[in-house]
């Protein structure tokens, strides 16, 4: 079998796995998770939740057809000083929350890590107040501490 690119014959396999590991590099999937990269680019560091200080409270306007201003808030994560936006939940969770005060985020929930609903570039949602469940605070079974 002349003109062929592959080796073949009896001792062809060593070469074919060679052959086989240089070319996965091509493949952007394969390159992406063997370099961990995905970790390396999330604010959390791969962490299912962080720990964060509050910045300033934001209103983001929502993605079309939709018409709503969401409440947000800016955090800077404790872990490494980056700062991402985060969503806050359930009705009347804005009043609940001041600058200065110690939130936990976790991920919204979308596709892939990434923006869920109408909310453009907001991957993160607040579930913690000073240690206190934002639910709990909302539905007035827990009052807010004073840090």
């Amino acid at each position: 079998m002349t003109g062929s690119k592959s080796p073949v014959g009896e001792f062809a396999a060593r070469p074919l796995v060679r052959k086989r590991k240089k070319f996965r590099w091509k493949k952007s999937s394969y390159k992406s998770k063997v370099l961990k990269l995905k970790r390396k680019t999330d604010p959390l560091e791969g962490a299912p939740q962080a720990r964060g200080i509050v910045l300033e409270k934001v209103g983001i306007e929502s993605k079309q057809p939709n018409s709503a201003i969401r409440k947000a808030v800016r955090i800077q994560l404790s872990r490494n000083g980056k700062q991402v936006t985060a969503f806050i939940p359930g009705d009347g969770g804005l009043k609940y929350i001041d600058e200065h005060d110690t939130v936990v985020v976790e991920g919204i929930g979308g596709a892939m890590g990434g923006a869920k609903g109408d909310l453009p570039g907001v991957r993160w949602r607040v579930t913690q107040v000073n240690g206190v469940s934002l639910d709990s605070l909302i539905y007035g079974r827990k009052e807010k501490p004073i840090r």
